[in-house]
């Protein structure tokens, strides 16, 4: 090999092989979340090495004070993780969220204490049906369950009827305090605990849940609340704007991770604020991007649209696994090795925000 090509070989393998080497994992006795995820950032590959990314990526979220938001779909919170997002709100880790309306619904069970059963995916469903149970895969609920779920949020939608639309975040603020008021276990539900602390939760397609059902249910009455998806659209593009730093946790993919997305292009294209995309990102997915769809569209594929910073690809990571899976042993570390932070209260400055977002439209 001649002495220029060896150089040069060599200057590549300095830029390449700059990371530690991998050797055997160590597990110990005794281990917490935080030594396992620093055993896999030492010696971990794959998603192992992807998860110790995210973990650390999200610890740095917090140290920038960032504006963290958590994006939610599949059916998160029928398998418990609604205890996930509590510990991350109290901590001050999540300061908005955009979730499916499943995952709202199905929080209010836990609240409601209503019983939600393990299960088996390997059931004759006919025989399900004949019990009056519902599976989410190996998550067995009941029709009673379900329809004590759907009267309380009627009965909070009556209390709270209004002539003028409100976004979701307004309704989920009042479907919220009324969980903290008047249900038995209020500290199990995280649309409770986003009440408590002024996290606005949105619902980017409202309608696609069985709480759009019973709000629809109640408009064929000429009662209830009339939501306005627009307000959703401007409420949670002005969150980004009033932050000077911004990025988000997104489990899963679907219509609330492109809610989130969308923010950026809503400035810059619709608005003409151009504020050069979001700062951090990571997702937790089972999607592929071969496929072209949105669950598995790529970090890399977004900076296409100017929804992330062409210059902040460190701050990105995708993490392909199982997010009942992925996102406890992330916040667990992050809570870990953080110590609490100062909460943004985000929902009481929506109006201000919102006032700031529109004198700086042309």
């Amino acid at each position: 090999m001649s002495m220029s090509k060896k150089s040069k070989q060599c200057q590549l393998q300095h830029k390449y092989l700059c990371k530690p080497r991998i050797t055997p994992q160590v597990l110990k006795k005794g281990m917490k979340v935080k030594d396992l995820v620093d055993e896999y950032s030492r010696s971990g590959a794959f998603n192992a090495g992807r998860l110790a990314e995210a973990c650390k990526l999200y610890s740095h979220m917090i140290d920038e004070g960032a504006t963290i938001g958590l994006t939610l779909s599949g059916a998160m919170t029928p398998t418990g993780m609604g205890g996930v997002l509590i510990a991350l709100l109290e901590n001050g880790f999540v300061d908005f969220i955009i979730s499916t309306g499943a995952n709202l619904y199905h929080d209010l069970h836990f609240a409601l204490d209503l019983p939600i059963h393990q299960g088996d995916f390997r059931v004759d469903d006919t025989k399900l049906y004949e019990a009056g149970i519902e599976r989410i895969y190996d998550i067995f609920i009941t029709d009673e369950l379900l329809f004590k779920t759907d009267k309380f949020i009627q009965d909070v939608a009556k209390k709270n009827s209004l002539a003028q639309p409100v976004s979701t975040a307004d309704f989920h603020y009042m479907l919220g305090k009324a969980v903290l008021s008047d249900t038995p276990s209020p500290q199990l539900s995280f649309v409770a605990q986003a009440a408590r602390y002024d996290v606005p939760v949105f619902v980017s397609s409202p309608g696609d849940s069985s709480i759009g059902m019973n709000l629809s249910y109640l408009k064929i009455k000429d009662k209830g609340i009339t939501i306005d998806t627009d307000l959703d659209v401007l409420q949670t593009t002005a969150i980004v704007f009033s932050g000077e730093k911004n990025g988000v946790v997104s489990i899963g993919g679907g219509s609330p991770k492109n809610f989130y997305m969308q923010t950026q292009p809503t400035l810059a294209q619709i608005l003409d604020i151009h504020k050069g995309g979001h700062d951090y990102f990571i997702q937790i997915t089972t999607d592929a991007p071969q496929w072209g769809g949105l669950s598995g569209a790529t970090p890399t594929e977004a900076i296409s649209w100017g929804k992330i910073r062409s210059e902040e690809v460190k701050n990105h990571v995708v993490v392909y696994s199982d997010a009942t899976i992925a996102m406890p042993i992330i916040a667990g570390y992050v809570m870990s090795e953080k110590k609490s932070r100062k909460k943004k209260y985000l929902y009481k400055h929506l109006p201000a925000y919102m006032t700031e977002l529109k004198n700086h439209v042309k």
